[in-house]
């Protein structure tokens, strides 16, 4: 085999459309764009245009808002963490951060506002956290499993 040889799969490329090349080519005259109107000319961009009258997102009501003070937590069950200490990748000595999670592969590096223990799953070492929060179920395993449990304030002040 010589590098000449060397071709695409038969149909894996299509070639060009040479549009406005002449009547005979089939896509000549009006290039495949029909015929007269504001579509046919170059540079329209007619999203939400319904000819002058009132569009339909701007007919429609407006509903809800955005908290801007809402935190974006990243949510940890205490399964997920008996299943690092396990595996060895989490230390049951120190103390359990949120950079201590990410380093051990429970949470992703995209790392939010912080982490939310929440109470899914069985938790048999005696571990100490300092999270941005943890539902009751999850603070009553930790304890009962002989841990503490320290809530960080919020990083972000609100002003």
């Amino acid at each position: 085999m010589k590098l000449t040889d060397i071709r695409d799969n038969e149909g894996a490329t299509k070639s060009r459309i040479r549009v406005g090349r002449g009547i005979g080519s089939g896509k000549g005259k009006t290039g495949g764009r029909g015929v007269k109107g504001q579509k046919a000319r170059a540079g329209v961009a007619v999203k939400g245009f319904e000819g002058g009258q009132m569009p339909l997102y701007r007919r429609l009501p407006k509903r809800g808002f955005h908290n801007l003070f809402a935190r974006e937590l990243n949510e940890v069950n205490l399964g997920r963490i008996q299943q690092a200490v396990e595996a060895g990748k989490l230390d049951a000595k120190g103390t359990v951060t949120i950079e201590s999670l990410v380093s051990a592969g429970v949470i992703s590096k995209a790392a939010r506002d912080g982490v939310k223990i929440l109470g899914v799953g069985e938790l048999k070492a005696k571990l100490a956290f300092e999270v941005a929060g943890a539902s009751k179920s999850a603070v009553e395993a930790i304890e009962k499993a002989g841990g503490t449990v320290k809530i960080l304030a919020a990083a972000a002040s609100q002003a």
